[in-house]
């Protein structure tokens, strides 16, 4: 069975969930079922079981077997990514953690160096720690060097709906990379998801593309289709691409030793 390995967690599905925009947690929840996914990520802010209508953690948690990915989304700095991983922690008993630190709200990119700490900080608390990042090769190095799971790399920016406008930089990172690939944030369809896992990724995380879709619960099933295909395609070898025409019926021996074939001549037919 082709898995998929983060920390000591197996995975059947390379499909991870966001849960930030979806307009109710019904849809969520049967969005999720529907992707297949085993995987999911939900901001700290969302564990607020003193509102239940703005709480995802008491819903998540009806899932069977689901893995919750809690986010520091909202952090600044590695300090507060750091203190709100540990909330998170006692609070879903979840060791796995996203590092999100935007400090910027117009343009919501990570901060290269602030990420770089938090994963530090955390893998050596015994997190596992999933730091989403810009898509720079020599970052996903440091971030593997001081004990990251896996690296997250952008596709383009958050919720820009931009596709893999950073191809050119994650394929760098998944030739050199000795921890799973998760193509993170810009995705907008399917087959983004599907050209992804053809480029080699390990698994993409979506969460805008399905939450904002006219029918989210059918357009997690067609993602989780398209990471299927795309990883199926990856494994059985991808035909090269060429600056020239290679005919599909190249000339044969019958060819050249029978001499053309012609209606006038039987022994050619």
């Amino acid at each position: 069975m082709d898995t998929l390995t983060i920390g000591q967690r197996t995975f059947t599905s390379r499909l991870i969930m966001g849960t930030g925009k979806f307009a109710d947690a019904e849809t969520m929840l049967k969005a999720i079922r529907a992707s297949g996914a085993q995987l999911v990520t939900v901001a700290l802010r969302r564990f607020n079981r003193e509102r239940p209508s703005d709480d995802l953690l008491g819903p998540l948690l009806t899932i069977k077997g689901l893995t919750l990915m809690p986010n520091t989304s909202g952090a600044c700095n590695a300090q507060e990514a750091v203190k709100a991983a540990r909330i998170a922690r006692e609070l879903s008993g979840s060791k796995f953690i996203k590092v999100e630190i935007h400090p910027n709200p117009h343009h919501l990119m990570p901060d290269a160096i602030e990420t770089l700490e938090a994963t530090r900080i955390l893998a050596a608390e015994g997190f596992v720690v999933m730091p989403y990042m810009p898509a720079d090769p020599v970052l996903a190095k440091r971030l593997e060097d001081v004990g990251c799971a896996s690296v997250m790399p952008l596709g383009s920016g958050i919720g820009t709906g931009h596709g893999l406008a950073t191809a050119d930089l994650l394929k760098i990172i998944i030739r050199d990379s000795r921890v799973p690939v998760i193509v993170d944030a810009g995705l907008r369809s399917p087959a983004d998801a599907a050209l992804a896992m053809e480029i080699g990724c390990d698994a993409v995380l979506v969460n805008s593309a399905i939450a904002v879709a006219g029918d989210p619960v059918a357009m997690a099933a067609a993602f989780a289709l398209a990471v299927q295909a795309g990883r199926s395609a990856r494994r059985a070898g991808i035909m090269s691409q060429s600056e020239e025409a290679v005919p599909t019926s190249p000339l044969t021996s019958f060819l050249t030793d029978s001499g053309p074939i012609h209606p006038t001549n039987p022994q050619t037919v």
